[in-house]
C-alpha cells in the first residue's frame, strides 16, 4: 500500500525522504511522463530549499555553541578574580581589586547581550585587560592570563564563524524557515506524488508498479520510525 508521509515527521526526516524519492525517480524511465516531470520539478526545488534551511539551522547551532564558550570564559575571568579578592596576601588581593574594577565596567550581563553588542563589549574588555598598567596585577593572579588568552581565542573563533554565517545568509537572501518548507515538501509528496501514483498503478501497473513500490517503501520506512517515536513514553520530569 502506498501510504502518505506522516506530516509530523521531523524536518530532517522529510528532507531525507524527498532526496530518496528524487533519486528513485531519476533511476526510472519515466522522464516522458509530463505530469511526473512537473511534480519532481517542484519537489527538487523545494527539497533544495529545505536542505539549505537545515544547513542554516546547523550553522546557527554552531554559532550558539561558540557563543557559549565565549560566555564561559567571560565568567571564568570574573569568578577567578573574585576568588583572589579573599587572598591573604595583600599584594594579590590588591591585584585582584584592580582587575575586578576593570571587569565591573562590563559585568556578567554582557553574556546576555545580542551577538553584535557582546562582541563589541568583549573586544573592549580584552583591550582594557591588555593595557600595560594592568599586566603586573594579572601576572600576580595565577591562571588569569591563560583564561584571558582563552577568552581572546573564543572571541576570535566566534567572530570568524559569525562572519561566515552572515556571508552565507547574504548569498541565500530571505528564505522561508525549515518548518514552512517541510510542509511544502510534504504537500507535494502526499497530495501530488502519492495521489498520482495510486491512480497510475491502477491504470498501468507494468509501467508504474516498481516505481510506486519503491516510493511506498521509502515512505513506509520513515513512517515506521515516526510511529515508534510516538509510542515511546514521555520522560518523567
Amino acid at each position: 500500500m502506498l501510504e502518505k508521509l506522516i506530516s509530523q515527521s521531523r524536518v530532517t526526516e522529510v528532507d531525507a525522504v524527498s532526496i530518496r524519492t528524487i533519486g528513485a525517480y531519476k533511476n526510472t524511465g519515466l522522464s516522458s511522463d509530463a505530469h511526473l516531470v512537473k511534480i519532481y520539478s517542484a519537489l527538487e526545488s523545494e527539497s533544495a530549499l529545505l536542505t539549505s534551511a537545515i544547513r542554516r539551522l546547523k550553522d546557527e547551532s554552531v554559532l550558539e555553541e561558540k557563543d557559549e564558550v565565549r560566555d564561559d570564559n567571560v565568567r571564568a575571568v570574573h569568578y577567578l578574580t573574585m576568588g583572589f579578592l579573599h587572598h591573604p596576601d595583600p599584594a594579590v588581593k590588591a591585584a585582584a581589586e584592580a582587575v575586578e574594577k576593570v571587569f565591573d565596567n562590563y559585568g556578567l550581563s554582557i553574556t546576555g547581550e545580542s551577538y553584535a553588542t557582546e562582541s563589541s563589549l568583549v573586544n573592549s574588555l580584552l583591550a582594557d585587560l591588555a593595557k600595560p598598567k594592568l599586566q603586573a596585577a594579572i601576572a600576580l593572579l595565577s591562571g588569569l592570563s591563560e583564561i584571558i588568552a582563552a577568552l581572546q581565542a573564543a572571541q576570535t573563533d566566534f567572530e570568524e564563524t559569525r562572519i561566515a554565517y552572515e556571508e552565507e545568509k547574504a548569498k541565500e537572501g530571505t528564505l522561508e524557515n525549515a518548518t514552512a518548507i517541510k510542509l511544502e515538501v510534504v504537500a507535494i509528496i502526499n497530495d501530488q506524488l502519492v495521489v498520482y501514483l495510486r491512480a497510475m498503478i491502477q491504470v498501468d501497473e507494468p509501467t508504474y508498479g516498481n516505481f510506486a513500490r519503491t516510493i511506498a517503501e521509502i515512505i513506509a520506512d520513515n513512517n515506521e520510525v515516526v510511529k515508534k517515536r510516538r509510542k515511546k513514553p514521555e520522560p518523567v520530569e
